[in-house]
């Protein structure tokens, strides 16, 4: 750059004729190691997605995110009791107060509370249109509108007794909750996913009910608590319930999760068959699993069976409307329903598995928790709440108790108070002059320079002496209460059997125990007659029954296998697909294998070598193949060997 175009930069302070502004750090050089820095840069941002973004806190289950629209709605008014408000207003309150971010990130949050299929108790009521199973998403922000559902107001009741600690928001101006009161247990009741940096949680939804009596099982057993076992929650807890409801296969995963914060739990579909006027039968799909998108299902069936891939389903049509989900599949006349089923249960997302990972911030540290401790963080922040709140309540108290006692004074003084006010030449002197007479504060001395005529009437001056006892017994219970941390617990214990009471529902999720929660090859292969064939040279096939066609009189036969004079039939065997054969050899060894691994080949196919299916050894040979159907039988085996053993 010249000289000229240097003086006449507008940047150049020089050329502007205003005096440098240096940066104390400009021209200080620092030897960094690269390495070093990028590890503490990288640190650095990992924690701050772990603990302003991504992972809730313990206490109210709630990212900041989700916190900050909760709180501004509550700021500005926006309760269950009002009216709706514009979704875009709420998304301006949020981003211009609290919220850094994205306005994408705000209205994704808004919308999630608001979904009565991805919240088992949503915290937002929206009025509009605000997604669906299908995966469509929301309106834009303009067209949607929102207030805090009823329940919601639980997650704020008492947030302005000094209940929480505040804090100040992005730019300083405001001051912000760094957690809400939550009387609501909602990270165990609406769960919660989101991927930080080298973790994630994945927190399932569980049923008010069941927490609330599990909760309240602990409070009763709080001195001896670490003897309560996963089994004695479980007794009331009985797993996740998810808003979509579906059914969970076994118990084992939700009890590893429980017990450890970890588990997989495997979640169907609900179904059942119908039959058609026609006689055919329909499975019909009523509830799909959790965060399963119900459109890529229906396409994933029609994908398979365009592919051949299941071969049985005739029709197929999403018939769900307002009233629920509902999902018809009509099948080929003759085809095996249950089969059918499996089919889709082992191909397709109608059944899947939910990842439980039970992880959440306690005292700003990630943390996996078993369902014990998360209730127990949950008791004590309900402890810390009350403990506050009822501080709060005894200075508020203390504070109209002793105004209360001035304006007593008062009136036992009349006289003597009006006459000192009437000499008095102004209301300071007048204030001066009542605290040296009658040994008052200030407090209370200005009380009664605000004192209305009216009060001066006899029921008026009753309701102070009645309103001065209620103040006192309620500084008197409350400090009781502080005094005694048991009663604070109990207050606990009956807080949540009351919200209990008011919001519980039933379960939507069936839990199916002792079910097999993974599909076999068996569970997918229709019950047939065959025949197996196996001839001298070791040579095994199967085909269905059905390819020797009954023949009448006189009827000419068809080829079995290919004619061979080097290779004859040895064994034909009548049975189903799902029967065990029994394959005895000449080494003493007997081998079992199902009737349905056996390959399927034409009628005049060779067939496939025997040591293919079953492990034989060098020189082994079968002598004896028998169908036993499966070993649930009380049939025997009777053996007889060529020397006369039995």
């Amino acid at each position: 750059m010249t000289e000229k175009t240097l003086n006449e930069n507008p940047l150049n302070p020089a050329a502007t004729g205003r005096a440098p502004s240096v940066d104390p750090a400009v021209g200080i050089v620092q030897q960094r190691d690269i390495e070093t820095e990028m590890q503490v840069a990288y640190l650095d941002y990992a924690m701050s997605v772990i603990v302003s973004r991504a992972l809730p806190d313990v206490r109210d289950g709630l990212k900041p995110v989700h916190r900050r629209v909760l709180y501004a709605m509550h700021d500005l008014g926006i309760r269950a009791n009002t009216p709706y408000k514009k979704c875009a207003r709420i998304v301006g309150e949020v981003l211009g107060k609290y919220h850094p971010h994205s306005d994408v990130a705000v209205y994704d949050s808004l919308v999630r509370m608001a979904q009565d299929f991805s919240m088992r108790y949503p915290l937002i009521d929206g009025q509009g249109n605000f997604g669906s199973l299908d995966g469509d998403g929301a309106a834009a922000m303009r067209y949607t509108e929102a207030r805090l559902a009823p329940i919601a107001t639980e997650m704020l009741a008492d947030i302005d007794k000094e209940t929480v600690d505040f804090t100040d928001n992005f730019d300083g101006t405001l001051q912000e909750p760094t957690v809400l009161p939550a009387l609501l247990p909602n990270l165990l009741v609406n769960g919660t996913s989101g991927i930080a940096v080298g973790m994630a949680t994945n927190v399932p939804p569980h049923n008010l009910t069941e927490i609330a009596d599990g909760i309240t099982y602990l409070i009763d057993h709080y001195d001896a608590i670490d003897d309560v076992s996963v089994d004695d929650l479980m007794q009331f807890v009985k797993g996740p319930d998810f808003p979509t409801g579906g059914v969970i296969m076994g118990a084992e995963g939700i009890k590893n999760a429980f017990a450890t914060g970890r588990g997989r739990v495997i979640v169907r579909g609900k179904t059942h068959f119908e039959e058609a006027d026609n006689g055919r039968m329909r499975i019909i799909i009523t509830e799909v699993p959790f965060q399963v998108n119900k459109a890529a299902l229906v396409e994933r069936i029609a994908e398979l069976v365009h592919k051949d891939r299941i071969d049985s389903i005739a029709d197929l049509r999403d018939e769900s409307d307002r009233s629920g989900v509902r999902v018809l599949i009509e099948l080929k006349r003759g085809a095996q329903p249950h089969k059918t089923l499996n089919q889709l249960l082992k191909f397709t997302p109608l059944q899947s598995s939910f990842g439980v990972n039970m992880l959440a911030l306690v005292g700003g540290e990630p943390r996996t928790l078993p369902l014990k401790r998360m209730m127990h963080e949950y008791i004590e922040h309900r402890r810390e709440i009350i403990t506050r709140r009822s501080i709060f309540e005894l200075k508020q108290a203390k504070a109209r108790a002793h105004i209360l006692e001035g304006l007593r004074i008062a009136l036992d003084h009349l006289d003597e108070v009006i006459r000192t006010i009437r000499e008095s030449s102004d209301a300071e002197e007048a204030l001066g002059n009542l605290m040296t007479r009658f040994t008052l504060s200030e407090i209370q001395s200005r009380a009664i320079l605000d004192m209305q005529l009216r009060r001066l009437a006899a029921l008026e001056r009753e309701k102070i002496e009645n309103e001065y006892k209620e103040v006192m017994a309620r500084i008197a219970y409350l400090e009781d209460l502080l005094a005694n941390p048991q009663k604070i617990l109990a207050q606990v214990r009956e807080n949540i059997l009351a919200l209990k009471e008011k919001y519980g529902d039933a379960r939507r999720t069936v839990i199916f125990l002792g079910e097999n929660e993974e599909l076999s090859d068996e569970d997918l292969v229709p019950q047939e007659q065959i025949l197996i064939t196996l001839t001298q040279r070791g040579y095994v096939k199967r085909v269905p029954a059905t390819t020797f066609r009954k023949q009448s009189r006189g009827g000419r036969g068809v080829t079995g296998l290919t004619k061979s004079d080097e290779d004859q039939t040895q064994d034909l065997i009548a049975a189903r697909t799902l029967d065990t054969i029994l394959f005895f050899t000449n080494k003493g060894r007997v081998f079992s294998e199902k009737a349905f691994r056996i390959p399927d080949t034409s009628r005049t196919a060779k067939g496939t070598p025997l040591v293919n299916v079953i492990a034989l050894g060098d020189g082994e040979k079968v002598t004896a193949t028998i169908n036993i159907g499966n070993f649930n039988t009380d049939s025997n085996l009777l053996m007889c060997t060529r020397r006369g053993r039995i």
